[in-house]
C-alpha cells in the first residue's frame, strides 16, 4: 500500500507556461473548497469530477469549491453567518478582515455543485433537512436559480429564515495556484461533516460526476493515473488518511491555530510528476517553494 504521507505524487509534471498569454500577469484569484467527510462506514470524502470541458482542471477530481465572488463579501452575507464573525475568520486565515467571505463562498459553492447546503434554523444544531417532502422540491429549485444566476444565495439564506453554519466548518490549508496555468487560484481549504438529511448530487455542468471515496483508495488510484488531481488534492488526501474516522478528522481541525501551519513543497523531477515534501522529508529542502508550496493546517494523528 503507497504511505500517502511519504510517497504521494501529484499526478502532474512541473506546470509550464504555454498558451498566448502571459503567466506572469494572471490574475490570482481567492476561493474556497470544501473536505466533506462521512464514516460510511470506514473514513471517505466526497470527491467530484470536474467537466472535461472545464477551462481549469477539466476532467480532474476535486472537492466542491471554486472561487469567492464579490456577493459573498457584503454585509448581507456576513449577516446570515452564524457562530462565526468576520474578525474571527479573519484571524483565522491571517488577513486584516473579509475573511468571512471564504466561508460564505465554500458554502455557497458546496451548494452548487453539490446539492449539500450546511444551514440552519438559528439557534439550532440540526441543518436543514433538504430530503423532506416539504423543501426537497423547493430547495432543488433554488439551486438551479442560484446556478444560473436567477437567485442569489445569501437572499436565499436569509428568505428562507435560516443561517449558514459558521461552527462546523474548520478551515485547514492554503493553496496558490503556480505560475503558469491561464487561471490561479489562492483556495482556503475547509473540512466538515456530511449533514444528516441530505444526499450529494453533482451539478451536471461543472462536476459531471460524485464519488464517496476512502482517502487511501483515491491516493492509490491518483498513482495508477485512473483519478487525475491537482497537488493540493493530493496533500489534503494523504492528511486525511492519517485519520480514523470523520469525528477524529474534524476534532484535530478544530481549535487548530496558525502555530500547527506546515509549510508543504513540491519537488518536480525532470521528467516523471512532483512529489509532495513535507517538513522532515529527505527531500523537502531540495523543493523550491517558489514553484509550488502550500500549508496545512491539520494536526498529524497517526493510525494506530
Amino acid at each position: 500500500m503507497v504511505d500517502p504521507q511519504r510517497e504521494a505524487s501529484t499526478g502532474h509534471t512541473s506546470p509550464g507556461t504555454g498558451g498566448d498569454y502571459d503567466p506572469e500577469t494572471v490574475v490570482i484569484r481567492s476561493a474556497a473548497t470544501v473536505l466533506i467527510l462521512a464514516d460510511r462506514p470506514d473514513l471517505q470524502v466526497l470527491m467530484l469530477k470536474r467537466n472535461a470541458r472545464s477551462v481549469f482542471v477539466g476532467d480532474m477530481w476535486v472537492f466542491p469549491g471554486g472561487a469567492v465572488d464579490p456577493g459573498d463579501a457584503t454585509s448581507e452575507a456576513d449577516a446570515v453567518v452564524e457562530g462565526l464573525s468576520d474578525q474571527q475568520a479573519s484571524e483565522s486565515i491571517d488577513i486584516d478582515n473579509g475573511g468571512i467571505a471564504f466561508w460564505v463562498a465554500a458554502l455557497r459553492e458546496t451548494f452548487e455543485e453539490a446539492g449539500i447546503l450546511l444551514a440552519r434554523e438559528s439557534g439550532r444544531s440540526e441543518l436543514v433537512d433538504l430530503l423532506a417532502p416539504e423543501n426537497e422540491a423547493r430547495f432543488e429549485t433554488y439551486r438551479a436559480g442560484v446556478n444560473s444566476g436567477d437567485v442569489d444565495f445569501v437572499e436565499m439564506i436569509a428568505n428562507e429564515n435560516l443561517v449558514l453554519d459558521g461552527t462546523g466548518v474548520h478551515y485547514v490549508s492554503r493553496w496558490v495556484t503556480p505560475l503558469g496555468p491561464p487561471r490561479r487560484y489562492d483556495t482556503r481549504f475547509f473540512v466538515t461533516a456530511m449533514p444528516n438529511g441530505q444526499e450529494p448530487l453533482h451539478d451536471n455542468d461543472e462536476a459531471v460526476h460524485h464519488e464517496w471515496i476512502r482517502p487511501e483508495e483515491a491516493l492509490l488510484l491518483n498513482e495508477k493515473d485512473e483519478m487525475l488531481m491537482m497537488t493540493p488534492t493530493v496533500s489534503m488526501l494523504g492528511r486525511l488518511s492519517r485519520y480514523q474516522s470523520a469525528q477524529e478528522a474534524i476534532e484535530a481541525a478544530t481549535g487548530n491555530s496558525k502555530e500547527q501551519d506546515e509549510l508543504v513543497r513540491i519537488r518536480y523531477g525532470i521528467d516523471g510528476p512532483g512529489r509532495i515534501a513535507w517538513p522532515g522529508d529527505a527531500d523537502y529542502e531540495d523543493a523550491d517553494p517558489r514553484v509550488e508550496s502550500g500549508m496545512v493546517r491539520w494536526p498529524t494523528k497517526i493510525k494506530e
